[in-house]
């Protein structure tokens, strides 16, 4: 029975490190229950409970609704009664929340209202309009907060009929109300000028109604927008220039306060205005500039006014992209006051900024790394540089290099004391040296007007040979080779490589963090961009990698014993990752070690798992080490499975995909006849349960892992019901049905057909209804890759009968409306290869095709000719496409977490034909061969084609 008292203790215990484990499944235990979500909801509202309880179920009602309000169809997966409930009860509730709070419940409405806003929430634009008013500006703060909640989902969609449609339902009812309150506030703060908490209340309102603003004219300028332009944006301008210094602490230097946050909103909003809607806005950009301007050059270099700067700064490198607006600069007198009032105070380094390389060193690291510190100063200040050079880039070059050379006059005069002129001079030469955006792959062209490797030579080198007057030159020296490792040639880098494995030494945590990055990313250098092979092979680290492995374990373990310090920073796993992925097979003599390292890693982070990054390099690193080391398989198998199985006994979810995905490489690399492990079989009975499958991120690896037990001994699976159940459960998901496809092609191939046969009818059942009840083109091409396969498989025959047996002669319904018009359209290569060569299967090598279906052979062979001789297709590449740098793993969550260094390779059952022209030979070949054993019946066929498929067969040499 659900009661507040239970939920409240089980949301209590799941705070406290000890309990959180236990508590937090016990309350997905009661996740099912009708009223659950309810309960949750009178826990956050709870004012008798502690705030720490109330906020952990905020958050446990967040992440419940991601988890179970629909499904991928729309469908909702808790009860209507309990959808009903949250609804009305949600929004009068975050109204009424605090802040820290509110932001929970916030997200959770944005996800409830995406699926069912405005179609099945018809009632929420009118409730949260009734409840503003012209006075209550502590509730009109809640009613705003969840109107940006919901619009706010907006900003990155893309366009399309049903968005706009929804965008002009809203502002239809809320564009009027919301400028009403515009103005409304705007009039209070006029009459309140000297009443703190009154402005108070009413500057955290209208920062609201700023970022409401972003969110109605972020896909396009409204109307209402337009025709109400000099009144909205009038207002913008007044409080981007607004002061009082009764809302300013004068003695706080770290937090922002709520006036600058309006403004650095208003930027944010002044700058889309100036990017997407000039033609509209262009009368009063200028006065934009001008307050802005003054905002740049008046305020100080205190942290918190970090953010308006960074936002004012971008708004400048926006205006600076539209010729008319950078004429304005365009002139020596202009462009050297910028760099003197505005470039050189935002990017010389600030005392916070020595105290946070000091005391927060990771945080330094994170914010300094490529555009990763998108909010600072520097970053911001670099972007409007980078603009204004690219528009006249020998006269800015030549102003700030000016600047420079005094810097290194001053620094030279006294290195000890003008240290910070060193790492200004570094920092300038870099932005200006740097053409386009750094990439993962580093910096691709320089400047012409300066000569990146003259300057590290002459100012680089000594840094990194000699002692600095401060640690942030060599960290600067070190990101000099970082940022320009491809100007480098090898050589150079190979020298260098010896230096920067001595800093993985060096007692300073930023430097051996950045030697350790930049070991990294020169190890990662490619021969081109569109190249697989890397310029580092393994023998150009032969003598080093044990050296450079060692230290850097010795670097992690330093780090500290618990597992949040151990885990913290994923720059060193990620370099433990490169150097054993470039050492190959050289590695094998001490992989024993380095795999007992990595497993007492995983064994300390499990404990708490708090770093995404570092966890998915740590696992990386042991597929490498398994990868090269199958000589010794069953070894390291034996050594990990006991973690391993902790890990899924105890249900650390964050490690369970890692873990499979390893599992499940060992089981594919063993010999043919070796059978499954011992340790293996054991996991055979619980991969089949259902709560292993309601994880999203689990399925790709326990697909995987289930193939391969499938194929391994398929006599594991005396009962196939369970495994057909899993069948079911992801061929019905649009998500995972090619998973489903996947775990099929192994039942079909790997369990005898005559131990299948009471199920064939029910498998064909379930493929066809989702065909005809909601089919996506992605389905209805593994479909027709499927039936491919298993023609390979299975022989001709047995396709068309798998069809026919669920309904007499609806193959031919089946062939002609979905295979024959599907196949030209398959564009992955090996798809089309496999579905290409599977219907020349059916319709060549049969017997049942030919004496019942042979209406179906000319269009069959209409298809397969158009494509095979298509000249789109012959033409298409199969690029090399960097699948390490593709997608930044950075939170733990839903989505799978593939191992690239142990990934499982896609089916191909004709290796030797190749995907474009080899297919054309196989293709007329099978033709041919055909053809004679038909006694020229083929040919008899040729009338019946249209000019293209004539034409096609004449490319393919029948005439």
């Amino acid at each position: 029975m659900l009661d507040l008292e239970s939920i409240s203790n089980y949301l209590a215990q799941s705070v406290v490190a000890s309990t959180a484990k236990s508590a937090e499944h016990s309350l997905k235990s009661l996740e099912s229950q009708s009223g659950f979500s309810l309960t949750l909801l009178h826990v956050i509202a709870s004012t008798n409970l502690p705030i720490s309880t109330r906020l952990a179920g905020a958050l446990f009602f967040k992440n419940f609704i991601k988890r179970r309000w629909v499904d991928e169809n729309g469908m909702y997966l808790i009860s209507q009664t309990d959808v009903e409930a949250i609804k009305k009860e949600i929004v009068p509730l975050m109204i009424t929340l605090p802040n820290n709070l509110q932001v929970q419940v916030g997200e959770a409405i944005s996800v409830i209202a995406d699926s069912d806003f405005p179609n099945r929430w018809p009632t929420l634009l009118d409730d949260l309009i009734t409840k503003l008013s012209t006075d209550d500006m502590v509730t009109n703060k809640g009613v705003l907060t969840v109107a940006h909640s919901i619009f706010k989902r907006w900003r990155p969609l893309f366009r399309s009929d049903e968005l706009f449609l929804e965008i002009k339902l809203v502002l239809d009812k809320f564009a009027s109300p919301f400028l009403n309150l515009l103005k409304t506030v705007d009039e209070q703060i006029n009459a309140n000028p000297n009443n703190e908490a009154m402005l108070n209340i009413l500057f955290e309102v209208l920062l609201i109604l700023v970022k409401l603003y972003y969110d109605m004219n972020c896909q396009d300028i409204p109307e209402f927008f337009e025709d109400n332009i000099s009144v909205g944006m009038g207002i913008m301008h007044k409080y981007l220039a607004y002061d009082n210094t009764i809302l300013e602490d004068q003695d706080e230097e770290e937090q922002s306060s709520i006036v600058n946050k309006v403004k650095s909103s208003i930027q944010e909003l002044v700058q889309l205005y100036t990017t997407r809607y000039e033609d509209v806005f262009g009368p009063m950009i200028n006065e934009f500039i001008q307050t802005t301007w003054v905002l740049l050059t008046s305020l100080s270099l205190q942290p918190k006014n970090d953010v308006l700067i960074s936002k004012s700064l971008s708004f400048m490198t926006a205006v600076t992209r539209i010729p008319k607006y950078f004429e304005v600069f365009n002139t020596e007198n202009a462009l050297n006051s910028i760099t003197e009032q505005i470039i050189l105070p935002n990017v010389t380094l600030r005392e916070s900024d020595e105290e946070l390389f000091e005391d927060d060193p990771i945080e330094y690291i994170r914010r300094d790394l490529e555009g990763s510190d998108s909010s600072t100063r520097r970053r911001a200040c670099t972007d409007f540089l980078k603009e204004l050079k690219e528009k006249n880039e020998a006269l800015v070059t030549n102003i700030v290099l000016n600047h420079v050379k005094n810097f290194f006059a001053q620094y030279r005069s006294s290195p000890d004391v003008n240290w910070k002129c060193k790492d200004l001079c570094v920092y300038l030469f870099s932005a200006l040296a740097i053409n386009g955006n750094i990439t993962t792959a580093g910096v691709a062209s320089t400047n012409i007007f300066l000569d990146v490797v003259d300057f590290f030579t002459k100012e680089i080198v000594p840094d990194l040979m000699n002692s600095v007057p401060h640690p942030i030159l060599r960290v600067d020296a070190i990101k000099y080779i970082y940022t320009f490792r491809n100007q480098l040639n090898k050589d150079q880098l190979i020298e260098i490589m010896p230096i920067l494995g001595k800093f993985l030494q060096a007692s300073e945590y930023v430097e051996y963090t950045y030697a350790a990055i930049t070991i990294e990313r020169i190890l990662s250098i490619r021969e081109s961009q569109t190249s697989s092979t890397f310029i580092f092979k393994k023998m150009d680290i032969a003598d080093s990698s044990q050296l450079l492995l060692d230290n850097l374990f010795s670097l992690i373990f330093k780090q500290g014993s618990t597992p949040e310090k151990l885990a913290e920073n994923e720059f060193l796993m990620k370099t433990v990752y490169r150097v054993l992925l470039t050492s190959e097979e050289l590695l094998v003599p001490y992989s024993a070690e380095m795999l007992q390292q990595l497993l007492h890693v995983v064994t300390i982070i499990g404990k708490n798992p708090s770093n995404p990054r570092f966890s998915h390099y740590c696992f990386e690193s042991i597929g490498v080490v398994v990868k090269y080391n199958h000589q010794s398989l069953g070894v390291f198998l034996d050594s990990m499975m006991p973690i391993f199985m902790t890990i899924l006994s105890e249900d650390i979810q964050e490690f369970i995909p890692y873990v499979i995905q390893i599992i499940a490489y060992c089981v594919e690399q063993l010999p043919a006849n070796h059978g499954l492990p011992d340790t293996v079989k054991q996991l055979s009975q619980p991969l089949l349960s259902p709560s292993v499958w309601e994880m999203k991120g689990n399925i790709p690896a326990v697909t995987r892992l289930l193939k391969d037990i499938i194929r391994a001994d398929p006599a594991v699976y005396t009962d196939l019901i369970p495994v057909l159940g899993v069948f079911q459960r992801l061929i019905a998901s649009k998500t995972y049905d090619s998973n489903g496809f996947e775990l099929l092609e192994y039942i079909f191939t790997y369990i005898p057909v005559n131990v299948l046969q009471p199920y064939l009818k029910q498998v064909g059942v379930l493929l066809l209804q989702r065909l005809q009840n909601s089919r996506t083109e992605k389905y209805v091409k593994k479909f027709v890759v499927f039936l491919s396969i298993l023609s390979q498989k299975l022989g001709s025959d047995f396709v068309v009968q798998f069809i026919d047996g669920v309904q007499e002669g609806l193959f031919q319904q089946i062939w002609s409306n979905f295979v024959i018009n599907t196949l030209p359209t398959i564009g992955n290569l090996l798809d089309r290869k496999i579905a290409v060569v599977g219907v020349l299967n059916v319709i060549t090598k049969g017997t049942i095709f030919a004496s019942r279906y042979t209406s179906l052979l000319a269009p069959t062979l209409e298809s397969v000719l158009a494509t095979t001789v298509s000249e789109s297709i012959v033409n298409l590449k199969s690029d090399f496409i960097d699948v390490e740098n593709l997608e930044e793993i950075s939170t733990f969550g839903s989505s799978f977490s593939k191992l690239v260094s142990i990934a499982d390779k896609p089916y191909d059952p004709l290796p030797d034909v190749d995907l474009t022209q080899g297919l054309r030979l196989y293709v007329a070949e099978t033709l041919h061969k055909f053809n004679e054993n038909a006694g020229n019946a083929f040919v008899s066929l040729i009338p019946q084609m249209s000019e293209d498929a004539r034409n096609s067969l004449h490319t393919l040499g029948f005439n």
